[in-house]
């Protein structure tokens, strides 16, 4: 497949945003649980907005993948059996929770509902965000779906498709979360830190293991079966197409063996190695080594999200292929 440029921002862009946001939230629950100290600047509403933000940047970049703009309101129209549709209606709701969630921590307008169990207050922003943390599972299972779900491209349709969005995205999210709490001398960069470690790790043993999965796949279909010619010795002499068309555009990429290898291998380091060594080597001060951290692990995932697609292999190119 031909990598889209937009499609990698907006899937990138929001999977740190949802990362980020279940970074705070999370740290809140461990904070009303009593596992984790309060913070002294309580940065919660700012980084919400962040998370609004980075879904507004997706969204923006998602617009130059469309041949017509003014028509992406119908998007939603097929939500019965459309995992885009779906993700369309997923994202705006989630970006609204987000931003509520944010500015009810920020103007302090933050009234108790009720108190659960022994003496955890449940407030307004406490309900938003869980519900927020709900749109957010459904916004990652939505736009992992979109290329899980078809079979014939067999290198997504696997429920790794659907963990690898996810443990990166959480992953890219506690990292940036890391970068913040030492803006904001936040006590808990120590539980941000860790879990961006670990969700690292998670994330590369699953893309590993999707990466060894993929290699031993073998088409079912071959260029008998392309054509609809079952003969023993065809011998294909033109592409297909006397001329360029949106098969040949979409479904077939240029890059050489050596480019694509360079990026398996790029990925791998700068979007997991490199983040873990530089996480441990921080501590609650490390504003430029945790900002290094985040800035390497995104420029891995948007060499992943470019391998992602460079590794599907469109059955269309056994017939549209070049025979030089």
């Amino acid at each position: 497949m031909k990598p889209a440029i937009s499609v990698i921002l907006l899937t990138t862009l929001i999977g740190v945003a949802q990362g980020l946001f279940l970074a705070f939230y999370s740290a809140e629950w461990f904070v009303l649980l009593g596992i984790l100290s309060p913070a002294l600047n309580d940065y919660s509403g700012y980084a919400a907005l962040l998370s609004v933000a980075l879904l507004v940047a997706g969204l923006v970049a998602s617009f130059f993948h469309l041949g017509h703009p003014e028509r992406a309101w119908r998007a939603a129209a097929m939500w019965r059996s459309s995992w885009l549709s779906r993700e369309v209606i997923a994202l705006p709701v989630a970006m609204l929770l987000i931003l509520s969630y944010a500015l009810l921590k920020i103007s302090g307008q933050d009234a108790l509902v009720f108190v659960l169990g022994d003496g955890i207050p449940i407030t307004i922003s406490t309900i938003a965000g869980f519900a927020a943390v709900l749109a957010i599972c459904a916004l990652f299972i939505c736009t992992a779906m979109i290329y899980a779900c078809l079979k014939f491209l067999r290198q997504w349709h696997s429920p790794l498709t659907v963990l690898n969005f996810f443990l990166m995205g959480c992953a890219s999210g506690f990292t940036l979360a890391c970068v913040l709490a030492v803006f904001s001398r936040d006590v808990r960069f120590g539980y941000f830190a860790g879990m961006a470690i670990a969700l690292t790790l998670a994330a590369l043993i699953s893309r590993f293991v999707t990466l060894l999965r993929n290699r031993d796949l073998r088409s079912p279909s071959s260029l008998q079966s392309a054509i609809g010619v079952h003969h023993p010795t065809i011998r294909q002499i033109a592409q297909g197409a006397m001329g360029g068309s949106f098969n040949t555009r979409a479904f077939i990429h240029s890059y050489g063996v050596s480019i694509v290898r360079l990026a398996r291998r790029g990925f791998l380091v700068l979007g997991f190695l490199l983040p873990v060594l530089l996480l441990q080597l921080s501590d609650d001060s490390s504003i430029l080594v945790c900002s290094l951290a985040f800035a390497l692990q995104y420029l891995g995932l948007l060499a992943e999200r470019w391998y992602f697609f460079i590794e599907a292999e469109h059955p269309q190119n056994l017939y549209y292929q070049m025979i030089s």
